[in-house]
């Protein structure tokens, strides 16, 4: 072990030589200032170039070559070593290497060491628990040489010494007042050698525990059962270390329906029952203590209504009863509506009653028919179901009749009360003069209420009463009519077919075939175009008229024609005919330019004939002029005009064709009715 550590200082010393070698006169070398206890120590001294002799001293006294702690060598002669061995904190001190050169000369340098004993941290606990609420004290027991600075951290932050603070440290203790979760963690405690930059450090973990806490989200719980229902049960826990989550449940319920999370904290009921009904507990547990939460579960049934019948026919004057049970959880209260007219039926007595859930009509009436409903109303829902009750329907009223030639004809204002179901016909009746047995025929409601092949001028008794699927109704009182013997006409002909249009007027063809036994009186005819704001106009025609005309029409527009026939017992019903006009001619009109040129060819043509005149009677005139400059006196031709017996005796005429003016009879609508005659 010797020869090893010689070995090592001599390297070292080597290499601090090889390291450090200078050109001044005198050096210390040493690896560093700062020593631990029980470590070695080693100095060496250059002189320079010069040989001389080197003392050591400490702290101005001469070192003791011979002592067993420090040897001292002589290297070479410029250097020395000193090795002070298993350093103790009385090597502390100032070590000076004083040389005497063979020159005379004297010479010293002087250097530092620190030998110490490091932080120990060995009877620090580095564990700690605290119950939340009370104060923590961690000590940092910790020992070394010379003196020491002690503080603690958490993380990146000192903690203060401030004793106002609710965690602060003061003579190497952590202090923590009225502990939290929040105060949990690893804290650290730093020792350096004060002055120097000799430290160490020790964690300590800080636990925090609490008793638990459970407490469910809910004390009170109401659930509608259903297969398709589930409950969750939250129950919210606190505490350090973990607690553990107990549920205490209803003896009744169906275990095999619940299902907890991964730390039983929350608990799921599936497909809810009435069964589930009851007080859960739940409870947590830790080794500080214990605590529970209680919550109540409600379960409510959804109403249900059940009836005796849920479609009931029954005649008129008879009764009529209809039985209704409700459950459900709490017991639903039952209650009876005529859905026709919104009347709760609560009443115990009269012809309308309700006895223990059962609807009871005595004598029944056409309008009792329709639906009624049974509700079911409670905390956990509503719920109802309907009855239909049908009975026949009742008398018609408002009803008027009117008579045709062979038939009467019944007009109801409004239809007569159903029963309850819809009305698929009507009974018509008729009876003549003092006859006892009524006639019948069934019309449907959807039909006209006509009662045909009656005899003219004959007096009859009629009466209508309604059909449902229930029966006949109640007729309606009697009237007395008389048929009539004329009636209005029908409908003119209009033949299409005839019809001709011909630019902006149209000509079709007018017929009667029947005038309906009196005599015609007029046509009227009525046309607007097929446009947004076009308003009708109006023309009359005498009863004779064969046709009908009309022009001044807009060109290439669609038109709507309408024609009645009357007689003294009413109009017809409409003819109508539409029909398109014919789009306007191109226009031929002669422009301005034109009639002046017009006017420039029959001024010159008639200048011609006068100067021709002139010229060949009287020898004057622009073309005798040219003529005696062309060809002399001698005009050629001028003696067979000279001689001639054809004269104008000064007379031009000019002659065209005339046409005689159309004449035709037409019609210009100024508004009302304008009566024409004939054809058109």
């Amino acid at each position: 072990m010797t020869n090893q550590l010689a070995l090592i200082l001599r390297t070292t010393l080597l290499l601090l030589m090889m390291m450090y070698s200078t050109d001044a006169r005198m050096s210390i070398i040493t690896k560093k200032q700062d020593f631990p206890v029980g470590e070695d120590i080693l100095l060496l001294c250059k002189i320079g170039v010069e040989d001389g002799d080197i003392t050591w001293y400490k702290d101005g006294e001469e070192i003791d070559a011979d002592m067993e702690k420090v040897t001292i060598e002589k290297v070479d002669e410029s250097s020395s070593k000193m090795v002070i061995k298993k350093a103790t904190m009385q090597d502390t001190g100032k070590y000076t290497c004083h040389c005497e050169y063979d020159s005379g000369h004297k010479d010293d340098i002087q250097t530092q060491l620190y030998v110490y004993e490091g932080p120990s941290f060995s009877n620090t606990p580095t564990y700690h628990e605290f119950l939340e609420g009370t104060t923590g004290v961690v000590p940092c027991l910790v020992t070394g040489k010379p003196a020491l600075d002690v503080h603690w951290m958490r993380g990146n932050q000192e903690i203060p010494s401030n004793e106002g603070k609710r965690v602060h440290q003061s003579h190497n203790t952590l202090y923590i007042k009225n502990v939290k979760m929040e105060d949990a963690g690893t804290y650290v405690c730093y020792a350096q050698i004060r002055g120097r930059e000799i430290k160490q450090k020790v964690s300590v973990s800080i636990v925090v525990n609490a008793p638990p806490t459970a407490q469910l989200k809910e004390l009170m719980k109401k659930v509608l059962a259903g297969p398709e229902t589930n409950v969750s049960l939250v129950c919210l826990v606190t505490g350090h270390p973990k607690p553990n989550i107990n549920w205490t449940m209803p003896v009744t319920t169906d275990h095999s329906r619940h299902y907890f999370n991964s730390d039983s904290s929350e608990l799921t009921i599936r497909s809810v029952t009435r069964t589930d009904y009851g007080e859960y507990v739940c409870t947590a547990t830790n080794k500080i203590a214990e605590s529970s939460s209680t919550l109540m579960l409600n379960i409510f049934e959804a109403p249900e209504v059940f009836l005796s019948a849920e479609r009931q026919s029954v005649s008129v004057s008879e009764q009529i009863s209809v039985a209704c049970n409700v459950s459900g959880h709490p017991q639903p209260e039952l209650h009876w509506i005529n859905k026709h007219n919104g009347q709760t039926l609560d009443s115990p007595s009269g012809r309308v009653h309700v006895t223990d859930g059962v609807l009871v009509i005595e004598e029944v009436v056409p309008s009792d028919g329709g639906l009624y409903s049974c509700m079911a109303v409670s905390p956990s829902g509503n719920a109802s179901r309907d009855v239909a009750i049908h009975t026949q329907p009742g008398p018609p009223q408002y009803l008027t009749v009117s008579s045709g030639e062979t038939s009467v004809r019944f007009s109801l204002k409004t239809p007569p009360n159903s029963g309850g179901t819809a009305i698929t016909s009507y009974v018509l009746q008729w009876m003549q003069g003092a006859a006892q047995q009524w006639k019948e025929i069934t019309v449907p409601a959807s039909g006209p209420l006509v009662i045909p092949n009656l005899r003219q001028y004959t007096s009859y008794t009629v009466r209508l009463a309604a059909l449902n699927a229930v029966g006949v109704g109640e007729f309606s009182d009697t009237k007395t009519i008389r048929t009539q013997g004329m009636r209005e006409p029908d409908s003119p002909v209009l033949s299409a077919d005839q019809m001709q249009v011909e630019r902006n007027t149209l000509s079709i063809p007018l017929k009667q075939v029947n005038d309906g036994g009196t005599p015609l009186q007029v046509f009227k005819i009525q046309y607007k175009e097929h446009k947004e704001g076009a308003e009708w106009k109006k023309v009359q025609l005498s009863s004779n008229a064969g046709s009908i005309y009309l022009e001044n029409l807009a060109f290439g527009s669609s038109y709507q024609l309408e024609v009645r026939a009357f007689n003294a017992n009413g109009s017809s019903i409409p003819a109508t005919l539409n029909f398109t006009t014919g789009e306007r001619p191109v226009s031929n009109r002669i422009t301005k330019g034109s009639v002046v040129g017009i006017v420039m060819v029959i001024f010159l043509v008639v200048f011609l004939v006068v100067d021709a005149t002139c010229c060949y009677r009287n020898r004057c005139g622009l073309l005798m002029t040219i003529g005696v400059k062309l060809f002399g006196h001698n005009v050629p031709g001028m003696k067979m005009f000279e001689e001639g017996d054809g004269t104008t005796n000064g007379e031009v005429k000019l002659k065209g064709l005339s046409t005689p003016k159309r004449q035709h009879a037409k019609f210009v609508h100024k508004g009302g009715w304008t009566p024409l005659r004939g054809h058109l």
